[in-house]
Protein backbone atom coordinates (compact mmCIF):
# COMPACT_ATOMS: atom_id res chain seq x y z
CA UNK A 1 0.00 0.00 0.00
CA UNK A 2 1.44 3.38 -0.95
CA UNK A 3 1.66 6.06 1.70
CA UNK A 4 -1.44 8.30 1.67
CA UNK A 5 -1.14 11.83 2.98
CA UNK A 6 -4.57 13.38 3.60
CA UNK A 7 -6.32 15.83 5.95
CA UNK A 8 -9.24 13.82 7.30
CA UNK A 9 -11.98 14.98 9.67
CA UNK A 10 -11.23 18.67 9.11
CA UNK A 11 -13.51 20.81 11.28
CA UNK A 12 -15.34 23.95 10.07
CA UNK A 13 -13.06 26.21 12.16
CA UNK A 14 -9.75 24.47 11.40
CA UNK A 15 -7.31 26.80 9.66
CA UNK A 16 -4.18 24.61 9.44
CA UNK A 17 -3.25 20.98 10.06
CA UNK A 18 0.15 19.31 10.27
CA UNK A 19 0.56 15.81 8.87
CA UNK A 20 2.03 13.86 11.82
CA UNK A 21 4.60 11.83 9.81
CA UNK A 22 7.72 13.60 8.53
CA UNK A 23 9.18 10.65 6.57
CA UNK A 24 7.78 10.90 3.05
CA UNK A 25 8.18 7.90 0.70
CA UNK A 26 8.67 8.06 -3.06
CA UNK A 27 5.36 7.58 -4.86
CA UNK A 28 3.25 8.62 -1.84
CA UNK A 29 -0.28 9.79 -2.65
CA UNK A 30 -1.01 13.37 -1.55
CA UNK A 31 -4.74 14.06 -1.37
CA UNK A 32 -5.81 17.72 -1.23
CA UNK A 33 -9.53 18.46 -0.88
CA UNK A 34 -11.44 21.48 -2.19
CA UNK A 35 -10.69 24.74 -0.29
CA UNK A 36 -7.37 23.24 0.84
CA UNK A 37 -3.74 23.70 -0.11
CA UNK A 38 -0.81 21.48 0.91
CA UNK A 39 2.60 23.06 1.49
CA UNK A 40 5.87 21.20 2.01
CA UNK A 41 7.89 22.77 4.82
CA UNK A 42 11.44 22.02 5.90
CA UNK A 43 13.66 23.86 8.40
CA UNK A 44 10.99 26.54 8.82
CA UNK A 45 10.78 27.37 5.12
CA UNK A 46 7.97 26.58 2.67
CA UNK A 47 8.83 24.97 -0.65
CA UNK A 48 6.45 23.13 -2.98
CA UNK A 49 2.71 23.95 -2.94
CA UNK A 50 -0.08 21.61 -4.10
CA UNK A 51 -3.61 22.70 -5.08
CA UNK A 52 -6.75 20.51 -4.66
CA UNK A 53 -6.46 17.08 -6.32
CA UNK A 54 -4.59 13.74 -5.96
CA UNK A 55 -0.84 13.97 -6.48
CA UNK A 56 1.80 11.21 -6.75
CA UNK A 57 4.96 12.60 -5.17
CA UNK A 58 8.04 12.45 -7.39
CA UNK A 59 10.98 14.71 -8.14
CA UNK A 60 8.88 16.17 -10.98
CA UNK A 61 6.27 17.74 -8.71
CA UNK A 62 8.68 18.47 -5.83
CA UNK A 63 11.26 20.50 -7.73
CA UNK A 64 11.97 23.13 -5.06
CA UNK A 65 12.60 20.88 -2.09
CA UNK A 66 14.45 18.34 -4.29
CA UNK A 67 16.80 21.00 -5.57
CA UNK A 68 17.33 22.63 -2.17
CA UNK A 69 18.22 19.37 -0.40
CA UNK A 70 19.56 17.28 -3.27
CA UNK A 71 16.76 14.72 -2.94
CA UNK A 72 16.76 12.08 -5.68
CA UNK A 73 14.27 9.34 -5.13
CA UNK A 74 15.18 5.73 -5.72
CA UNK A 75 13.06 2.75 -4.71
CA UNK A 76 11.10 3.64 -1.55
CA UNK A 77 13.77 5.55 0.28
CA UNK A 78 12.00 8.27 2.37
CA UNK A 79 12.96 11.91 2.70
CA UNK A 80 12.19 14.27 5.56
CA UNK A 81 9.67 17.10 5.25
CA UNK A 82 6.63 18.52 7.05
CA UNK A 83 3.35 18.68 5.16
CA UNK A 84 1.14 21.60 6.22
CA UNK A 85 -2.48 21.70 5.09
CA UNK A 86 -4.00 25.19 4.87
CA UNK A 87 -7.74 25.86 4.57
CA UNK A 88 -8.61 28.64 2.12
CA UNK A 89 -12.16 29.13 3.44
CA UNK A 90 -13.34 32.31 5.14
CA UNK A 91 -13.05 32.38 8.93
CA UNK A 92 -14.47 34.64 11.64
CA UNK A 93 -12.62 35.40 14.83
CA UNK A 94 -13.33 37.49 17.92
CA UNK A 95 -10.85 40.13 19.03
CA UNK A 96 -10.58 42.47 22.01
CA UNK A 97 -8.04 45.08 23.08
CA UNK A 98 -7.32 47.72 25.71
CA UNK A 99 -5.99 51.02 24.38
CA UNK A 100 -5.51 54.64 25.46
CA UNK A 101 -6.66 57.84 23.74
CA UNK A 102 -4.54 60.94 23.21
CA UNK A 103 -5.62 62.24 26.66
CA UNK A 104 -4.70 58.83 28.18
CA UNK A 105 -8.32 57.80 28.66
CA UNK A 106 -8.61 53.99 28.83
CA UNK A 107 -10.51 52.32 25.99
CA UNK A 108 -11.90 48.79 26.03
CA UNK A 109 -12.90 47.70 22.52
CA UNK A 110 -13.93 44.38 21.01
CA UNK A 111 -15.43 43.01 17.81
CA UNK A 112 -15.22 40.43 15.04
CA UNK A 113 -12.81 40.03 12.11
CA UNK A 114 -13.33 37.88 9.00
CA UNK A 115 -10.28 36.68 7.10
CA UNK A 116 -9.08 34.11 4.58
CA UNK A 117 -5.66 32.84 3.56
CA UNK A 118 -5.03 33.91 -0.04
CA UNK A 119 -1.33 32.96 -0.38
CA UNK A 120 -0.71 29.66 1.47
CA UNK A 121 3.00 29.62 0.59
CA UNK A 122 3.58 33.09 2.08
CA UNK A 123 1.34 32.29 5.06
CA UNK A 124 3.23 29.08 5.90
CA UNK A 125 6.55 30.92 5.56
CA UNK A 126 5.56 33.89 7.74
CA UNK A 127 3.18 32.34 10.29
CA UNK A 128 3.56 28.57 10.44
CA UNK A 129 7.30 28.37 9.92
CA UNK A 130 8.17 31.91 11.03
CA UNK A 131 6.03 31.96 14.21
CA UNK A 132 5.87 28.23 14.95
CA UNK A 133 2.06 28.19 14.65
CA UNK A 134 1.47 24.59 13.54
CA UNK A 135 -2.16 24.22 14.62
CA UNK A 136 -5.40 26.20 14.47
CA UNK A 137 -5.24 27.36 18.10
CA UNK A 138 -1.76 28.81 17.63
CA UNK A 139 -2.77 30.49 14.37
CA UNK A 140 -5.89 32.00 15.99
CA UNK A 141 -3.84 33.33 18.90
CA UNK A 142 -1.29 34.86 16.54
CA UNK A 143 -3.87 36.56 14.29
CA UNK A 144 -5.90 37.82 17.28
CA UNK A 145 -2.78 39.31 18.85
CA UNK A 146 -1.76 40.73 15.48
CA UNK A 147 -5.14 42.47 15.12
CA UNK A 148 -5.12 43.73 18.71
CA UNK A 149 -1.74 45.40 18.22
CA UNK A 150 -3.04 47.30 15.19
CA UNK A 151 -6.24 48.33 16.99
CA UNK A 152 -4.22 49.72 19.90
CA UNK A 153 -1.90 51.58 17.54
CA UNK A 154 -4.75 53.27 15.60
CA UNK A 155 -7.00 54.07 18.58
CA UNK A 156 -4.13 55.72 20.45
CA UNK A 157 -4.24 58.49 17.81
CA UNK A 158 -7.85 59.46 18.66
CA UNK A 159 -9.18 61.62 21.46
CA UNK A 160 -11.99 60.28 23.65
CA UNK A 161 -14.84 62.20 22.00
CA UNK A 162 -13.78 61.22 18.47
CA UNK A 163 -13.39 57.58 19.43
CA UNK A 164 -17.00 57.44 20.66
CA UNK A 165 -18.72 59.76 18.16
CA UNK A 166 -16.85 58.69 15.00
CA UNK A 167 -16.56 54.96 15.57
CA UNK A 168 -17.31 54.18 11.91
CA UNK A 169 -14.31 56.25 10.83
CA UNK A 170 -12.14 54.59 13.47
CA UNK A 171 -13.32 51.17 12.28
CA UNK A 172 -12.40 52.01 8.68
CA UNK A 173 -8.96 53.30 9.69
CA UNK A 174 -8.28 50.16 11.73
CA UNK A 175 -9.50 47.89 8.92
CA UNK A 176 -7.17 49.52 6.38
CA UNK A 177 -4.23 49.29 8.77
CA UNK A 178 -4.90 45.62 9.60
CA UNK A 179 -5.53 44.60 5.99
CA UNK A 180 -2.24 46.12 4.81
CA UNK A 181 -0.39 44.27 7.58
CA UNK A 182 -2.17 40.94 7.01
CA UNK A 183 -1.49 41.09 3.27
CA UNK A 184 2.20 40.83 4.11
CA UNK A 185 1.37 37.52 5.81
CA UNK A 186 -0.52 36.11 2.82
CA UNK A 187 -3.87 36.76 4.50
CA UNK A 188 -6.81 38.89 3.33
CA UNK A 189 -9.05 40.75 5.82
CA UNK A 190 -12.55 40.24 4.41
CA UNK A 191 -14.37 42.40 6.97
CA UNK A 192 -13.82 44.00 10.35
CA UNK A 193 -16.15 45.69 12.80
CA UNK A 194 -16.35 47.08 16.31
CA UNK A 195 -19.05 45.52 18.47
CA UNK A 196 -18.40 47.42 21.71
CA UNK A 197 -16.42 50.34 23.12
CA UNK A 198 -16.20 51.58 26.69
CA UNK A 199 -14.02 53.62 29.03
CA UNK A 200 -13.64 54.09 32.79
CA UNK A 201 -16.37 55.65 34.98
CA UNK A 202 -14.35 58.87 35.36
CA UNK A 203 -13.90 59.42 31.63
CA UNK A 204 -17.45 58.26 30.86
CA UNK A 205 -18.75 61.11 33.06
CA UNK A 206 -16.39 63.54 31.37
CA UNK A 207 -17.62 62.39 27.96
CA UNK A 208 -21.23 62.98 29.07
CA UNK A 209 -20.54 66.60 30.00
CA UNK A 210 -18.53 67.25 26.84
CA UNK A 211 -21.38 65.85 24.69
CA UNK A 212 -23.73 68.28 26.48
CA UNK A 213 -21.45 71.03 25.09
CA UNK A 214 -20.20 72.09 28.49
CA UNK A 215 -16.96 74.06 28.48
CA UNK A 216 -13.82 72.12 29.35
CA UNK A 217 -13.31 74.37 32.39
CA UNK A 218 -16.82 73.50 33.60
CA UNK A 219 -16.10 69.79 33.20
CA UNK A 220 -12.96 70.17 35.29
CA UNK A 221 -14.89 72.11 37.93
CA UNK A 222 -17.50 69.40 38.09
CA UNK A 223 -14.80 66.75 38.57
CA UNK A 224 -13.18 68.91 41.26
CA UNK A 225 -16.49 69.20 43.08
CA UNK A 226 -16.99 65.44 42.89
CA UNK A 227 -13.48 64.83 44.23
CA UNK A 228 -14.16 67.21 47.13
CA UNK A 229 -17.37 65.38 47.94
CA UNK A 230 -15.63 62.02 47.77
CA UNK A 231 -12.83 63.22 50.06
CA UNK A 232 -15.29 64.56 52.59
CA UNK A 233 -17.25 61.34 52.38
CA UNK A 234 -14.14 59.33 53.21
CA UNK A 235 -13.25 61.52 56.18
CA UNK A 236 -16.71 62.21 57.62
CA UNK A 237 -18.78 59.24 56.59
CA UNK A 238 -20.92 58.66 53.51
CA UNK A 239 -23.94 60.82 54.42
CA UNK A 240 -21.94 63.80 55.67
CA UNK A 241 -19.66 63.72 52.67
CA UNK A 242 -22.56 63.59 50.21
CA UNK A 243 -24.30 66.55 51.86
CA UNK A 244 -21.13 68.62 51.95
CA UNK A 245 -20.38 67.74 48.36
CA UNK A 246 -23.82 68.89 47.25
CA UNK A 247 -23.30 72.20 49.06
CA UNK A 248 -19.85 72.70 47.57
CA UNK A 249 -20.83 72.00 43.97
CA UNK A 250 -22.62 75.38 43.50
CA UNK A 251 -19.70 77.16 45.16
CA UNK A 252 -17.12 75.50 42.92
CA UNK A 253 -19.18 75.66 39.76
CA UNK A 254 -21.13 78.86 40.32
CA UNK A 255 -18.70 81.58 39.36
CA UNK A 256 -18.18 80.38 35.78
CA UNK A 257 -21.41 78.56 34.97
CA UNK A 258 -23.87 81.15 36.37
CA UNK A 259 -22.42 84.10 34.51
CA UNK A 260 -24.28 83.48 31.23
CA UNK A 261 -27.60 83.24 33.16
CA UNK A 262 -27.36 86.70 34.89
CA UNK A 263 -27.56 89.74 32.61
CA UNK A 264 -26.38 93.06 34.20
CA UNK A 265 -29.16 95.69 34.58
CA UNK A 266 -28.46 99.24 33.30
CA UNK A 267 -28.15 101.98 35.97
CA UNK A 268 -30.99 104.59 36.08
CA UNK A 269 -29.99 108.26 36.63
CA UNK A 270 -32.11 110.63 38.77
CA UNK A 271 -32.15 114.43 39.15
CA UNK A 272 -33.73 116.59 41.87
CA UNK A 273 -36.91 118.56 41.10
CA UNK A 274 -35.99 122.29 41.30
CA UNK A 275 -39.31 123.05 43.06
CA UNK A 276 -39.89 120.25 45.63
CA UNK A 277 -36.52 118.44 45.64
CA UNK A 278 -38.05 115.03 44.84
CA UNK A 279 -35.79 112.59 42.89
CA UNK A 280 -37.09 112.41 39.31
CA UNK A 281 -35.83 109.99 36.62
CA UNK A 282 -33.59 111.83 34.21
CA UNK A 283 -35.40 112.69 30.99
CA UNK A 284 -38.86 113.09 32.61
CA UNK A 285 -40.68 116.28 31.52
CA UNK A 286 -42.66 116.76 34.76
CA UNK A 287 -42.07 115.97 38.44
CA UNK A 288 -44.44 113.16 39.54
CA UNK A 289 -44.61 114.71 43.04
CA UNK A 290 -45.50 118.34 42.37
CA UNK A 291 -46.07 118.53 38.62
CA UNK A 292 -43.33 121.08 38.09
CA UNK A 293 -41.85 121.27 34.57
CA UNK A 294 -38.49 119.54 34.55
CA UNK A 295 -37.37 120.88 31.13
CA UNK A 296 -35.09 123.86 31.76
CA UNK A 297 -36.20 127.11 30.05
CA UNK A 298 -34.44 127.98 26.81
CA UNK A 299 -31.80 130.66 27.27
CA UNK A 300 -32.30 133.93 25.36
CA UNK A 301 -30.11 134.37 22.27
CA UNK A 302 -29.08 137.16 19.91
CA UNK A 303 -27.65 136.83 16.37
CA UNK A 304 -23.90 137.17 15.86
CA UNK A 305 -23.15 140.41 14.01
CA UNK A 306 -20.51 138.59 11.92
CA UNK A 307 -21.97 135.14 10.98
CA UNK A 308 -25.58 135.47 12.09
CA UNK A 309 -25.58 132.34 14.26
CA UNK A 310 -27.51 132.52 17.56
CA UNK A 311 -25.37 133.48 20.54
CA UNK A 312 -26.52 133.26 24.18
CA UNK A 313 -27.22 136.66 25.68
CA UNK A 314 -24.31 137.64 27.87
CA UNK A 315 -21.69 135.65 25.90
CA UNK A 316 -18.54 137.59 25.06
CA UNK A 317 -17.61 135.71 21.88
CA UNK A 318 -19.53 133.84 19.16
CA UNK A 319 -19.00 130.06 19.55
CA UNK A 320 -19.26 129.62 15.78
CA UNK A 321 -16.88 132.25 14.30
CA UNK A 322 -15.15 133.70 17.40
CA UNK A 323 -16.39 137.28 16.76
CA UNK A 324 -16.32 139.46 19.86
CA UNK A 325 -19.80 140.43 20.90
Amino acid sequence: MPQVIEWTNAGPDDVVWRYPVEQIITGAQLVVHEFETAVFLRDGKAYDVFPPGRHTLTTLNLPLISKAYGIFFGGKNPFTAIVIYVSTKQFAGKWGAKAQTTELAPLMVHGTAWFRIKDPNLFVNEVVGGQGAYNTGQVDDFIRGFINERVIDVMSKYDLTTAFTQLDKASTDVKVNINDALNRLGTDLVDFKFEGIDTSDQFRDRLFWIKQRAATSDVLRMETAKDIGASLGASQGGGAGLGAGMVLIPQVMGAQMQQPMMQPQPQVAFVACPKCGNQVQQGARFCPNCGNTMTPPQAATTPCPNCGKPVTVGAKFCPECGQKI
